[in-house]
């Protein structure tokens, strides 16, 4: 009964991480296009020149 406990729990455990690791993946992706935009759709400073986006 352990052994059939443990399998289970070990798949169980597989499924929620390879769920967790797709979900990371989209994430990734979308915070890569929302900074790769950022680079094209930047604010001008005072002087004509491009400023940068962020903050840090």
């Amino acid at each position: 009964m352990v052994p059939v406990l443990l399998v289970l729990l070990l798949a169980l455990i597989l499924f929620g991480a390879g769920f967790a690791l797709k979900a990371l993946w989209w994430v990734a992706v979308i915070v890569l296009i929302v900074w790769a935009l950022g680079f094209v759709i930047r604010p001008t400073s005072g002087g004509g020149k491009r400023g940068r986006w962020y903050r840090w």
